[in-house]
């Protein structure tokens, strides 16, 4: 068990957990989360937290940011850091700086978990509004790359360093009236790939996550006609997070997976 009490919704999680991590898994850890202010981010970040991790919550909105940061210093012995940001205006310079600051502050980064994601609109290619192709190609694409890129150095001064996109089935198997979503989480597929190819010899590791349907306001947005209370909440699905961004990962070759089927063995 973690060192610290969970909250109730994380520790009922847990008994359906296939993956049953040690209560200081992520002890030591220095974990990057984008999206972090609400929705799935939100709880890994809080989940790192509770499991041992030094989180750097990223995301837009300051209030959101703060509180879960309040929560995590009053539920952990953890030291998370806030940082103010918006995909769709910062540049390579900001995030340039954003690494040395971590480097700075806690000397490392172990892991990074790319969950910040624009859904777009649900209409056929043909009428897609060309503005909001680029903003949404921008937050989940060019945008993680751009950061992934930008952290590579202090994600070398880690001894088992771990990088998670996280994908979607239509990232997977594109279908229609999904537009920039699909294609961009297509394309953030191919960059997972490549970036895992091109730094294997220096043992940092990358992979796509499909966390399948999760009980969020994107899914709702998603899928407006459906009952929120079928879908599984995000603590749920924490045990896959918790391994593939905490060190039991090991060597693993894999590049996909997928919250539904996967397996720790």
């Amino acid at each position: 068990m973690p060192e610290n009490p969970i909250y109730p919704e994380l520790h009922d999680a847990r008994a359906h957990w296939r993956y049953q991590p040690p209560g200081d898994l992520m002890k030591g850890r220095v974990v990057l989360v984008t999206g972090a202010g609400s929705g799935i981010g939100r709880t890994a970040a809080r989940t790192f937290a509770h499991y041992g991790a030094d989180v750097v919550l990223l995301g837009r909105s300051v209030d959101k940011l703060e509180r879960l940061s309040d929560e995590i210093v009053a539920e952990t012995a953890t030291d998370p850091t806030i940082v103010p940001c918006d995909f769709s205006s910062t540049d390579f310079d900001n995030y340039r700086e954003l690494a040395e600051a971590i480097l700075r502050h806690y000397g490392r980064l172990d892991g990074l978990l790319h969950n910040a994601s624009r859904l777009g609109t649900r209409v056929p290619l043909e009428h897609y509004a060309s503005d909001e192709w680029r903003r949404v190609m921008r937050v989940n694409l060019d945008a993680p790359v751009e950061l992934t890129r930008a952290l590579l150095p202090a994600l070398r001064h880690s001894s088992c360093a771990s990088v998670v996109f996280t994908s979607s089935s239509v990232g997977r198997k594109a279908r229609a009236y999904w537009g920039a979503y699909a294609v961009s989480k297509t394309a953030i597929e191919a960059a997972s790939v490549i970036f895992a190819e091109e730094h294997e010899h220096e043992g940092i590791r990358f992979a796509t996550l499909n966390p399948g349907a999760t009980r969020t306001a994107m899914r709702a947005a998603a899928y407006p006609g459906e009952d929120p209370f079928t879908v599984p909440i995000a603590e749920a699905r924490m045990d896959i997070y918790l391994f593939l961004l905490g060190p039991d990962r090991g060597s693993r070759p894999e590049h996909q997976f997928d919250a539904r089927d996967w397996t720790p063995l």
